[in-house]
């Protein structure tokens, strides 16, 4: 048998898969959308913003700046 916050009627994984949302986006919506349904709801929330964060630095990581005067890396 499952635990309550498995049974819900919206599945987290079919909502990823048609949002194309890669496993950093994917954890955020689930940890968020189950917390309420857990007995520790600010463990889960904890948990999506660690993935946030980790979303948040790998977005920041991998910014191409464009420099106008030499193209992406500014010519240097």
């Amino acid at each position: 048998m499952k635990p309550q916050h498995y049974n819900s009627k919206n599945d987290v994984i079919d909502f990823v898969k048609s949002h194309n949302l890669n496993f950093n986006e994917g954890n955020i919506i689930k940890y968020v959308a189950r917390a309420r349904r857990k007995d520790n709801q600010l463990e889960d929330l904890k948990k999506a913003m660690e993935y946030l964060n980790r979303e948040i630095q790998h977005l920041e990581s991998n910014v191409v700046v464009y420099d106008y005067r030499g193209g992406e890396d500014g010519g240097a």
